[in-house]
């Protein structure tokens, strides 16, 4: 594990917990064009963000698992399909793992695109902490609370491993550890094909850490 961006990568410890479910960001997309392609579909893993996937799963390798869900875009299942061959486990598509909707979903938007000085776009910007541009961060915590809450259910006692992405993964960090939703979003903690770990004891999130198999290196892609 590795200090990174906003807080400790260690987190809380896990110590002794029930169950624990893990949290896998994608590996790294093909997109020369730099696209912030969100929930669009027919963008695949590079041949690098497979070598990250790899990595996830060997980081993973001889834990309990015994429930693994995915995100149905395809970067997410390109992702969990190592994790599916290593655990002998099928890999069920669950919505509420999905990438949050943005407004800005097809087009370059970031440093150097205009897009800030653009008048169009301002009606989208005017609040960052609901964010107005795409889904609210409540949504996104409530989804993946749900679902994270019935993979350790369904895996109670043991792991579950659920495949999503940057923004999804964030949120449900910050909603677990009491912190607002409102963030940097520079300042995320969610390398490419990180893990992100919670323990469960009972039905209560009772601690989270946070490795990067693949290693940190990549550049964060908001939204992704």
């Amino acid at each position: 594990m590795t200090n990174a961006a906003e807080g400790s990568t260690e987190g809380s410890p896990l110590a002794s917990p029930d169950t624990i479910v893990h949290l896998v960001r994608h590996g790294e997309v093909h997109n020369p064009r730099g696209i912030l392609y969100g929930c669009i579909p027919g963008f695949h893993l590079s041949e690098d963000g497979r070598l990250m996937a790899k990595a996830a799963a060997g980081f993973l390798a001889g834990r309990d698992v015994l429930v693994l869900l995915s995100s149905p875009l395809e970067r997410a299942l390109e992702t969990a399909a190592p994790l599916s061959a290593q655990f002998g486990l099928a890999v069920s598509t669950d919505e509420r793992l999905i990438e949050p909707s943005n407004h800005f979903e097809g087009t370059t938007f970031g440093p150097g695109s205009g897009a800030l000085r653009n008048p169009a776009n301002w009606r989208y910007l005017y609040n960052p902490f609901r964010p107005s541009w795409g889904e609210p961060y409540a949504s996104i915590a409530a989804r993946m609370l749900a679902v994270m809450a019935e993979a350790a259910r369904a895996a109670r006692g043991h792991e579950a491993v659920c495949v999503s992405h940057q923004l999804s993964i964030w949120i449900a960090r910050r909603a677990a550890e009491g912190k607002p939703l409102w963030h940097n979003p520079a300042r995320r903690q969610c390398a490419l094909a990180s893990v992100t770990s919670f323990a469960y004891t009972g039905d209560a999130i009772t601690g989270v850490s946070y490795a990067e198999p693949a290693g940190g290196g990549r550049p964060q892609v908001s939204g992704a």
